[in-house]
């Protein structure tokens, strides 16, 4: 009786304790499950959304996602076949179980005790279950009945159809992409509204290990499980064999066999990749914390115009195209030459002679070889290894062909790059940072690149030369040989372009004829400090950074010998084109949140700076400036080396009116031929173009220069962006400079006798104050004068000056008088001759 009383007691403590324990387990469970309505519904979670980049105009450009690429999509706008395919593959029970399937777990854990597999155990819901509250890296028991919990509470609180819009939305497809939208745009290029049977199965088989699946990488291996799905859901009854076969053959029909697994960062949509990875490096930079350009839904308001971006990618592709064909043509002339010519001979001189130094025949078979292993045992191999699944053949073989052409193609692949800025505020207009941009190619040349500029750099410290009132643009400057002198007494002799020579140019001709000894006589006029320093602010480059960029106090630097990249050049020439003023290129003006809040704002915080520089915008003079526009201007306008883009500035407006958009520019071309530059402005733009090789050392040849080539491109880019433009003429400074038409071949006061003559701006007070000496007679110097009041009576400036016939010299420190009058009204002049004719005043206004 007594141990019936014990052992009564201890089941009734037994259940009592079981009931404690249920009840704690219960109230966990309650707790844990209490927020399930805020969390498990597609809706209320925190999905991870894309970065969209904005032109200036609010046009897309791209969106930034990553390796996580999510689009949503609702469960009604889903084919049925990728249902279908999903329910074959995944859990053919799923409408008909409570989120497990018990037999399927008895199967997984059988697999598991005798080492074999037999399929998973996990139905549809607990593999979203598990995705959402679980850790499925963790693979012990207790993740399991975890998932299994979840999933039960998940088809408790909804229906299976919401549960599939959840799975399809959140899980991971391979590629970077998550959700069945995103990953129908990264397999077949449409989205998820489009899928075939074919690629459904594509799609599901990625489910269980997607880099073992991925038919860019293993097309036998998909295709072989993607007919097992098809054949199953024949047999389910979803679709009929026909329609299995002809969607299986439609697919492999049109797959790309050439494509490879990129991630769907790469393979996203992006009308400008080049500016969209600029905008990606700058973003990096200034976001910081929990919130990530990928996943934070952002939106970036960029200053691209993505109308000109696209002009300015044709282009580049035109002369890039051109610039290769141009260079493989002459380079494969010179190859001949030498393959049938010098290489028999110098084979021939090494037996006669016994020199096996001069023997090349194993150079060229390794050539020879190279080229036919590239270009046509590689293709082929490439195909078998593809038709045969042979990762070896593949990995060995064709990945080292593929190492060798990449080789090769640096050394003989001309690229080029662009950027444009629109000056008045310092946007970036459009850029191109090279050929094909891949994961093979994100250098963006025009911010990061670092080349020798040529003679584009010459403007830079021509501008000092202006400033310091020693040179304007009609000094004469004798081209002829001459020997500098370095620091350290060694002799530096330089020559022009084309090794001519010219005698007494001005300068204005030497600049718009890129002649490289007269630049070097104002660089040794100017000093090398002053043209540094002025070169340096113009580009923007700080102090630290001129000895690495070679802005060393020697001869060459005024040649462009120094490293630049292509926004500076592009900046220098902005500022010209600003009235002197400092600019900051610039891609982003701001950035919202995703509920558009703006939470950076670079495009303010850029003025900010500015407006505390003060007077110090300034770089240079507003006067200087617009006398450097207008030298520039005659590269174009007075046969310089753009002269044979004139013709791209001239348009008709709205009402038929002719009319030239006002341009300037300098090419320049640099050592050895191994770089074509041109850098131009108009009243609205700025741009830099480059042409080169990335491997530096290498020339382009004699064909392929500065005019020849950048020019070009830089003449239709412009063309095309102004097309619709209305005209507008460069702002000219209210005081400070003169419009003068002189004697083109001494650069002083014209006569009668003067043959030619050229018209300049001058810094006021810099302009010429004698009779051209090489024409001048005491007959025609009146004449000369009153064509001279003529011209800086136009320029609206007054200004006095003694007459003197031997020679004819200007006072301009004399008092202003009002003997000679411009009556507007009658539009002819009046002199007063009472006085002797010895002196008379003259006197203009200052605009």
């Amino acid at each position: 009786m007594m141990k019936i009383k014990k052992s009564g007691i201890v089941i009734i403590s037994l259940f009592f304790l079981g009931s404690i324990v249920m009840g704690l387990f219960l109230g966990w469970s309650v707790s844990e499950t209490r927020n399930i309505i805020n969390s498990e519904y597609i809706t209320d979670f925190d999905t991870a959304l894309p970065t969209k980049l904005l032109d200036i105009n609010g046009e897309v450009i791209t969106e930034f996602a990553s390796d996580e690429k999510r689009e949503i999509i609702a469960y009604n706008n889903l084919p049925q076949q990728m249902i279908d395919a999903l329910i074959t593959r995944e859990d053919n029970v799923f409408f008909s179980h409570a989120g497990f399937n018990l037999k399927a777990i008895l199967r997984g854990v059988s697999g598991i005790l005798t080492g074999r597999s037999l399929g998973g155990g996990s139905t549809l819901t607990q593999q979203i279950a598990g995705t959402l509250y679980c850790d499925r890296s963790d693979k012990s028991v207790i993740r399991k009945l975890k998932e299994l919990w979840w999933a039960i509470q998940m088809e408790r609180r909804y229906s299976k159809n919401e549960i599939l819009e959840l799975y399809l939305n959140k899980i991971y497809f391979g590629g970077g992409t998550y959700g069945v939208n995103a990953a129908s745009k990264y397999y077949f290029g449409h989205d998820a509204t489009e899928i075939t049977p074919a690629e459904a199965a594509i799609l599901v088989i990625q489910l269980s290990n997607p880099a073992f699946y991925n038919p860019f990488d293993h097309p036998n291996r998909a295709m072989d499980r993607q007919k097992y799905v098809l054949s199953s859901m024949v047999d389910a009854g979803f679709l009929s064999k026909e329609e299995a076969d002809e969607s299986f053959e439609n697919y492999w029909a049109n797959f790309d066999y050439t494509r490879t697994s990129t991630s769907a960062y790469m393979m996203r949509d992006d009308k400008a990749p080049w500016f969209s990875e600029y905008v990606r490096r700058e973003l990096s930079g200034m976001i910081y914390g929990s919130d990530d350009i990928y996943t934070s839904g952002f939106t970036v308001n960029t200053t691209l115009n993505l109308t000109h971006q696209q002009i300015a990618q044709s282009v580049m592709e035109k002369y890039i195209a051109d610039a290769n064909r141009r260079y493989k043509k002459e380079h494969s002339s010179k190859t001949g030459v030498a393959t049938n010519v010098y290489v028999p001979m110098t084979e021939m001189l090494a037996l006669l002679f016994d020199i096996p130094e001069l023997k090349v025949s194993e150079q060229r078979t390794e050539i020879v070889a190279n080229n036919t292993y590239v270009n046509k045992i590689n293709p082929v191999l490439d195909a078998i290894s593809l038709m045969t699944g042979s990762e070896k053949l593949k990995v060995n073989i064709v990945n080292r062909a593929t190492a060798i052409a990449k080789q090769n193609e640096e050394k003989t692949t001309i690229e080029g790059t662009m950027i444009a800025l629109d000056h008045s505020n310092g946007y970036i207009d459009a850029l191109v940072g090279g050929s094909k941009f891949d994961s093979d190619n994100q250098l963006i040349r025009a911010t990061q690149g670092l080349v020798q500029p040529g003679s584009t750099f010459k403007p830079l410290y021509y501008s000092a030369a202006i400033d310091s009132r020693k040179f304007t643009p009609t000094t004469q400057i004798s081209d002829s040989m001459v020997v500098f002198h370095t620091a350290d007494g060694k002799p530096y002799i330089p020559l022009n372009f084309r090794g001519e020579w010219e005698g007494n140019v001005s300068l204005w001709y030497a600049l718009t004829h890129s002649m490289n000894v007269p630049s070097l006589k104002i660089l040794d006029g100017i000093g090398f400090e002053a043209a540094i320093d002025r070169a340096s602010k113009l580009l923007g480059i700080p102090q630290n950074e001129l000895e690495s960029r070679s802005f060393d106090p020697v001869y060459p630097l005024g040649l462009g010998v120094c490293s630049v990249r292509p926004v500076e050049m592009a900046r220098a020439y902005a500022i010209f084109a600003n009235g002197g003023k400092d600019i900051t290129p610039m891609a982003i003006r701001t950035v919202e949140d995703k509920n558009g809040n703006v939470i950076l704002n670079p495009e303010l915080d850029i003025r900010k700076a500015q407006a505390a520089k003060g007077d110090k915008i300034q770089v240079i003079s507003p006067q200087t400036s617009f006398v450097m526009i207008k030298l520039l201007e005659q590269t174009v306008n007075n046969g310089g080396t753009l002269g044979a883009q004139k013709w791209h500035f001239d348009y008709k407006d709205a009402n038929g009116r002719r009319y030239t958009m006002p341009a300037g520019g300098k090419t320049g071309t640099t050592q050895n031929w191994a770089d074509a530059w041109t850098c131009g402005i108009t009243p609205y733009y700025a741009a830099a173009f480059w042409f080169g090789f990335d491997r530096p050392g290498q020339s382009l040849g004699l064909n392929i220069t500065g005019a020849t080539l950048a020019g070009f491109a830089w003449g239709e880019y412009f063309d095309k962006v102004h097309a619709d433009l209305p005209y507008k003429d460069w702002i000219k400074p209210l005081e400070g400079v003169i419009e003068c038409t002189v004697c083109a071949d001494s650069g002083m006061i014209l006569t009668d006798s003067c043959e030619r003559s050229t018209t300049q701006w001058y810094l006021a007070g810099t302009q010429p104050t004698e009779i051209c000496p090489i024409h001048s007679s005491t007959s025609n110097s009146v004449l000369s004068i009153i064509r001279l009041e003529k011209e800086m009576y136009k320029s609206g400036q007054r200004m006095s000056f003694d007459f003197d016939t031997s020679p004819l010299t200007f006072d301009l420190n004399a008092p202003l008088t009002s003997d000679y009058t411009y009556d507007d009204d009658e539009n002819e002049a009046e002199m007063d001759t009472s006085n002797s004719a010895s002196k008379f005043d003259y006197n203009y206004l200052m605009d």
